[in-house]
């Protein structure tokens, strides 16, 4: 018996993970540390807030349906900041505006698959592309990265086949957190194009990278766009998560392709979220170096204090951007650790298992920890409740 494409895949983790605090109690001297998403918790700062309510009010358009692709002044804004931060020479025509990086993705995979055919995804993998691809009937095959978190591109060739229409990387890694050197990317454009594939590189958490300068060359390929699919999220940048603004950056025949998905699923982009987007292009530079200064210096205070987990047996395996990915010491499975810990420690973070496929074994001791809304005295808790466990 045949079943439906949602129940091919698995419940969303996030929504999941925060039905294991329901009817918990957590008292005022331990209250609850929650690190299961990567999402800001604050608003957006008060100027992107009333140029938002400024477009409400004096914008007829943003009450309308726009175009598909998105607002051609938001096009032309994230394709010169492309520009600027790649060295890259796109145009407006490159760009098409989604709603969320989650349906970018969606997109790209509508335009590139059939039912039946295969997307490389290095493992731990980002679970909601695997679930997408559950509900496409696209198989995800699995491209295990070792302790190291790194993908290997001669490992992914011999994972391909003529059913394979794509690579799918993100970096700064979800769930791992680390930055993929620029030698490492190119590695895998070279080698999805050599094989007449694509390579989508979802970078949603670019604006956090600790690096300077360009973190790849692949927008300064010649014919760039033919292999490769970039995907972007203004979400974490001016703190816009539930306003779902997004972006795929790709060759406008593909774009072609991928406005018949987004015209039959959202229509458009909702309008406030791009004038917010657009705003935040034209004013919110300093202030989201600032954002990024206050990252890393959260990505510091947890590697500086990461000692005091070491010494009880736990391992550091990726840290950056908005996550720490970690070994426990414990004999039983993350699976059951992380719903542990919520009556233990009075922590929500994610197992490792949600990120494998079900029968990996390589899950079961590890965690993902979304630090970014934690200040440092956030850190030093953290730490205190994960070093005083004895189970």
């Amino acid at each position: 018996m045949s079943i439906s494409r949602t129940a091919a895949t698995f419940a969303p983790p996030v929504m999941e993970a925060r039905r294991w605090i329901d009817g918990v109690t957590f008292p005022p001297e331990r209250p609850l540390i929650n690190v299961s998403q990567a999402a800001p918790v604050d608003p957006p700062p008060q100027a992107l807030r009333q140029a938002m309510a400024d477009a409400a009010l004096m914008q007829d358009d943003a009450h309308l349906y726009g175009p598909v692709l998105g607002m051609p002044a938001l096009r032309a804004g994230l394709s010169a900041q492309i520009n600027t931060h790649y060295r890259a020479t796109t145009t407006a025509d490159n760009v098409a505006i989604t709603s969320g990086c989650n349906q970018a993705f969606a997109a790209a995979i509508a335009s590139l698959c059939d039912e039946g055919d295969e997307v490389i995804l290095p493992t731990p993998w980002y679970f909601n592309h695997k679930m997408w691809l559950d509900m496409a009937g696209v198989r995800s095959v699995p491209l295990a990265v070792g302790d190291v978190m790194l993908p290997d591109a001669a490992a992914a060739g011999a994972l391909i086949t003529p059913k394979t229409r794509a690579i799918a990387l993100v970096t700064p890694n979800n769930p791992a957190g680390v930055e993929y050197p620029a030698d490492l990317v190119r590695a895998f454009y070279d080698l999805a194009r050599a094989n007449g594939i694509a390579l989508i590189v979802d970078e949603t958490y670019r604006d956090f990278d600790s690096r300077s300068g360009p973190p790849h060359t692949l927008f300064q390929q010649e014919g760039w766009d033919e292999t490769f699919i970039h995907l972007y999220s203004f979400s974490k940048a001016y703190r816009l998560t539930g306003h779902r603004v997004g972006a795929l950056v790709t060759s406008p025949a593909r774009l072609a392709e991928a406005e018949k998905f987004l015209d039959t699923v959202a229509i458009c982009p909702g309008q406030i979220g791009q004038y917010a987007a657009l705003w935040g292009l034209q004013n919110l530079g300093d202030w989201v170096a600032g954002e990024r200064q206050e990252i890393l210096a959260r990505r510091a205070a947890i590697s500086d204090g990461f000692a005091q987990l070491a010494d009880k047996g736990w391992h550091l395996l990726g840290l950056g951007a908005y996550f720490a990915y970690v070994t426990h010491p414990f004999a039983l499975s993350s699976a059951d650790l992380a719903p542990l810990l919520v009556k233990e420690a009075g922590l929500l973070c994610l197992p490792g298992t949600m990120f494998w496929p079900e029968d990996a074994p390589d899950g079961r001791q590890q965690l993902r920890i979304a630090f970014a809304n934690l200040d440092a005295a956030g850190i030093t808790e953290l730490y205190t409740r994960l070093s005083a466990l004895d189970l």
